[in-house]
């Protein structure tokens, strides 16, 4: 929001005695954060008035003038100059020796085909304005200032309004107020501890009718128009603004165009209130109604672009057709035009909600839609309509009707706060008395009552006793807050789930694994890439309602997609290896709710001359040892397309499924541009939170010797040694402290369709050294075992 400070002096708070740098640190102490400030007159320096005394041709040109210029020193300057409109005793600007102008243009004496120019004469151009801040100026010569208020020797700064200051101010969506000059003014009255300046529109009228006679407002679209305030002017005469409403509009960035116009353009900045005018003429049967537009309808808007509007969309219309964007833009079908002579200003406060998301959808946010989406004050709105009509009046512009039209749909409760003097002056360590905290918040214009404190509609941010007390910290001064001791400890540090999530990262560095981080966003192409089947659950995902492209435009459901991307870029760079993790979070839609289910997965990616299927297990395989998880099986699967068939697992940990494990699909490769073997992991880290084993205890070393026995035998192709290690550990009992496969033969000797297998068993007791009989006992049990669930031989 910018403020430029002669305004803010003239009309509300005269700070003139204050400098620039002295306002600003001041009112970013206060709590107004200033992001920017910049005096109008930086770029233009050495220009000042003259009065052409004398032009004669050129010698040497049959274009060129000659002229002497009094610029109000002891002796006239003599400058050169092409332009045709200049004449003897015109009053001009002239950029001197040594002058600057807009875009860092550096203007020294020179001369002109023989002839001495000690600098130049200016046009609009030069200084850096347009006909419309000075209209009555031309375009293509010089300016001639003989109609402006000016004297030989001014500061051209002076006299086209830039010896300002320009100060924009970083407001937050808390505080709509500060939207407005009179919200910024009010701010400042208080910081500096001044009275502020308030003006009531005063509206004299005129004998030409009663708006009722000629207007019906409808609202139907109550939920969506919290307030409708309309007025109307007759017999308009269509005219540029004068100088000084000009300016104000320019030092706050908005282009002056035309007397009704700028008004409204005024207001707005002034009360932070969006205002519009219509041309009633072009309201059908002198009827507005306020509705949601109907599915396919179209509106061109202001700026000639044609609009095609959905259900929903709150718009401002007449019996036949929408004539306006509510909250947005007016409609071209309804626009300001040179022979206008009855206009119809609109002061509304709209849902901020709706402006917001057809403002997105249209891809058209305004000044007023910007306003809008703050939730702006709708007690607002009639005090904008009549500062608006006295404006008009003033101006000369209009002969306002009697009558206003207010439909009223909302209105804010009145809402208090308690003045609760102890617990402010406990949460900010002061020692503030009542009378100055009354006399702080009766200058921010906060009404006390006994210990009520009234909140103003325009202050929707003050709920709490903690709202009151950041008022009363402000004003009282944060530097003069005294610094005491912190009075109860932090609560901070890591969740378990963090320190989990911290611990696998380093269980991964450890492992030769680098981090990345991939965006959540992704483009649905990716199932297709991964070879996801159409009906998969997975191709479910939440679509973005505003994406940056297509490619970024759903949440991902899977993270292997991103993996790869950043293995394929790593393999395009013609890296020979690279080992990558990634906890990344994915988004699974859940039937009846809004938000999904956010799961966090470890994602392990590799490739390389030493990279295999049996490598990343037990790299997996580590990490969960170092995680203390629970003992993990996995199981062949051939039906993941997203992997090779016969290299792929599916881990399993205590009866849950967590994740694959495996070498990636040579299709799937080949889409991502990616010669040779990959090999990818996609473990689910929320659910192994929960597969932890318990804290480990101490157990002494063991006293008695352990037993180690071999065991040899045939059995189908089809048995894996997980098969065979878990009947093993099952079936052996007690004694057992470790199982290890050593070998497995196929060749000479063997059936077809059969394999050896060698496993070591250890066996040790707690209580005595094992005999015989008992390692025995073990191994048949074993055997028997092996024999009657995998129907394995001994050899």
């Amino acid at each position: 929001m910018k403020l430029n400070r002669k305004w803010l002096n003239e009309e509300f708070v005269d700070l003139s005695h204050i400098s620039d740098k002295e306002y600003v640190e001041t009112m970013t102490i206060f709590g107004q954060k200033v992001e920017t400030w910049e005096r109008m007159d930086a770029e233009i320096k050495n220009v000042v008035v003259g009065k052409v005394i004398s032009i004669v041709r050129h010698e040497n040109s049959d274009h060129m003038w000659v002229c002497q210029i009094d610029v109000g020193s002891e002796e006239p300057v003599q400058i050169v100059t092409g332009a045709q409109n200049v004449k003897q005793g015109d009053l001009v600007p002239v950029a001197q020796h040594n002058s600057y102008l807009p875009g860092g243009v550096h203007i020294t004496k020179g001369k002109l085909r023989g002839e001495v120019s000690n600098g130049m004469l200016c046009g609009l151009e030069e200084l850096g304005l347009t006909l419309n801040d000075f209209p009555n100026a031309i375009l293509d010569g010089i300016w001639i200032l003989n109609g402006e208020d000016c004297r030989i020797g001014d500061d051209i700064n002076k006299v086209i309004g830039n010896d300002d200051t320009v100060v924009e101010f970083e407001i937050t969506n808390n505080r709509p107020d500060c939207y407005s000059i009179i919200g910024l003014a009010r701010e400042s009255a208080a910081a500096f501890g001044l009275p502020m300046k308030h003006h009531e529109p005063v509206i004299k009228g005129s004998d030409t009718g009663s708006i009722f006679e000629k207007l019906d407002v409808e609202v139907p679209a109550t939920e969506l128009c919290n307030r409708y305030t309309s007025r109307m002017v007759t017999n308009v005469k269509i005219a540029p603004s004068p100088k000084w409403l000009r300016q104000r509009l320019r030092a706050n960035g908005v282009r002056p165009i035309n007397n009704i116009v700028d008004i409204t353009n005024y207001v707005m900045l002034e009360y932070g209130q969006p205002m519009h005018a219509f041309d009633y003429r072009y309201v059908s049967s002198g009827k507005i109604v306020v509705r949601e537009a109907e599915e396919g309808e179209t509106l061109t808007t202001l700026d000639g672009n044609v609009r095609n509007l959905k259900a929903g969309m709150l718009v401002i219309a007449d019996d036949e057709r929408a004539i306006g964007l509510a909250g947005i833009m007016g409609g071209e079908n309804s626009e300001i035009m040179d022979d206008t002579t009855t206009v119809v200003f609109e002061s509304a406060n709209f849902n901020g909600t709706s402006i917001r998301q057809t403002a997105l959808a249209l891809g058209m946010r305004t000044d007023a839609s910007g306003k809008f989406e703050k939730n702006i004050d709708p007690m607002m709105t009639v005090p904008a309509v009549e500062r608006a009509c006295e404006l008009v009046e003033m101006l000369g512009c209009g002969d306002v009707m009697d009558g206003i039209i207010d439909v009223l749909n909302y209105v804010p409760e009145a809402r208090t706060v308690k003045l609760e003097c102890d617990k402010i002056n406990n949460l900010l360590g002061t020692d503030i008395s009542r009378e100055d905290m009354v006399k702080y918040l009766n200058n921010l214009e906060i009404a006390v009552e006994g210990d009520d404190i009234l909140v103003p509609s325009f202050r929707p941010d003050l709920v709490h006793m903690a709202d009151i007390a950041e008022e009363v910290g402000r004003s009282f001064g944060y530097n003069e807050i005294p610094t005491t001791e912190l009075k109860m400890a932090t609560q901070g540090g890591y969740s378990p789930m963090m320190l989990l999530e911290s611990k696998a990262g380093a269980l991964c560095r450890s492992l030769g694994f680098n981090e990345i981080i991939t965006y959540s966003f992704v483009s649905p192409t990716i199932f297709d890439q991964i070879r996801l089947p159409q009906d998969s659950t997975l191709r479910n995902a939440m679509k973005i309602q505003n994406p940056l492209g297509e490619d970024t435009s759903i949440m991902r459901t899977i993270a292997l997609p991103s993996m790869l991307d950043i293995l394929a870029r790593n393999s395009a760079y013609h890296n020979k290896s690279a080992k990558l993790y990634e906890m990344a979070k994915i988004y699974l839609p859940v039937e009846g709710q809004t938000l999904p289910q956010e799961p966090k997965m470890l994602v392990l990616g590799s490739y390389g001359a030493s990279e295999t299927f049996f490598s990343l297990k037990g790299e997996l395989e580590a990490i969960f040892k170092g995680l203390r998880i629970k003992k993990a099986s996995y199981t062949a699967v051939k039906d993941n397309p997203s992997y090779h068939p016969g290299r792929c697992a599916k881990v399993t940990i205590d009866g849950i499924d967590v994740g694959y494990i495996g070498q990636i699909h040579p299709l799937v490769a080949q889409n991502y541009d990616i010669d040779g073997d990959i090999y990818c992991a996609e473990v689910n880290f929320t659910k192994l939170f929960d597969l932890q084993l318990s804290d480990p205890t101490y157990t002494p070393l063991p006293k008695y010797p352990s037993v180690n026995r071999d065991l040899s035998f045939l059995c189908d192709e089809a048995v894996t040694v997980a098969d065979v290690t878990d009947v093993i550990t099952a079936s052996a009992g007690k004694l057992l402290r470790g199982v290890k496969l050593f070998d497995i033969y196929r060749g000479t000797g063997i059936p077809e369709g059969k394999k050896s297998m060698a496993f070591s068993l250890e066996l040790r007791a707690d209580d005595r050294t094992l005999t015989d009989a008992d390692s025995e006992g073990v191994m048949s049990k074993v055997l028997s075992a092996l024999r009657e669930k995998l129907g394995a031989v001994l050899r």
